[in-house]
């Protein structure tokens, strides 16, 4: 099964999670400060887990800064728990780069449950990867590559650090040239059916990726919103001019 890490500075419930998942068959490791998971998570000699549960609030670093720090460096699956359940700051730990949220008090029950529909999505792209012809090669087009194997986006000769949704929005968008996807779709396909977030999540997702890619005017143009529709990937837009069809 999977490796996880459970960064989380309340013992007990550190404790109770990390024996519901190993119940479910996978490897956990626990970390109950924010410098100790720092330096295990990030850096040269950084463990390499297939999920991390992270708290927002920990001793010493804040789960919001190791969830940056681990974001430029390699994509893995963050789930943030946190106290705060307020949009805002729903938006504020997707804006870092966290893939999904849950607010304590944490359900066990639906912690596993984002847990399993996490590595599934994951396993899903890499078996896409694995078996399909075109997902071998990397997606390449004037500006933009996009590697499914290393995972890896370049956008104008430069590395682009993506969250593991975000990468999976643009593989799944670049991979369908022409196909327009409607937010319900994206977040059955990305998300699954147990999340439980609000309805502005893709959004909020497409917007952060435009801007990663570099912006309006940039390869970013090549990602169209349909306004009532839904999104799709344009592979002849280059620098559209401005009209009804497009957002940044």
């Amino acid at each position: 099964m999977a490796h996880i890490v459970v960064v989380e500075d309340e013992r007990e419930l550190a404790r109770l999670i990390a024996q519901t998942l190993r119940d479910n068959g996978h490897q956990v490791d626990v970390m109950h400060d924010g410098q100790q998971a720092l330096e295990r998570l990030t850096g040269s000699a950084r463990v390499t887990p297939d999920l991390i549960i992270l708290d927002l609030m920990l001793p010493r670093v804040d789960g919001l800064t190791i969830c940056r720090r681990i974001r430029q460096e390699r994509i893995i699956p963050i789930v943030m728990l946190t106290a705060k359940s307020t949009e805002l700051d729903k938006v504020l730990g997707l804006e870092l780069g966290a893939d999904d949220y849950l607010t304590k008090p944490v359900s066990l029950r639906e912690l596993q449950a984002r847990v399993t529909a996490i590595l599934r999505r994951v396993e899903m792209m890499r078996d896409e990867s694995r078996t399909k012809d075109s997902s071998t090669e990397p997606i390449a087009q004037d500006g933009l590559r996009v590697d499914p194997v290393g995972r890896e986006v370049i956008a104008e000769s430069i590395e682009i650090n993506l969250t593991a949704k975000e990468f999976d929005l643009l593989y799944l968008l670049a991979s369908h040239p022409g196909r327009v996807f409607s937010r319900t779709y994206l977040l059955d396909r990305l998300w699954g059916d147990t999340y439980s977030g609000f309805k502005r999540t893709v959004d909020t997702h497409i917007q952060r990726l435009r801007r990663k890619l570099g912006g309006s005017g940039s390869v970013a143009d090549r990602i169209v919103t349909l306004w009532g529709v839904g999104y799709k990937y344009d592979r002849g837009a280059q620098h559209p001019d401005s009209d009804s069809r497009t957002s940044r």
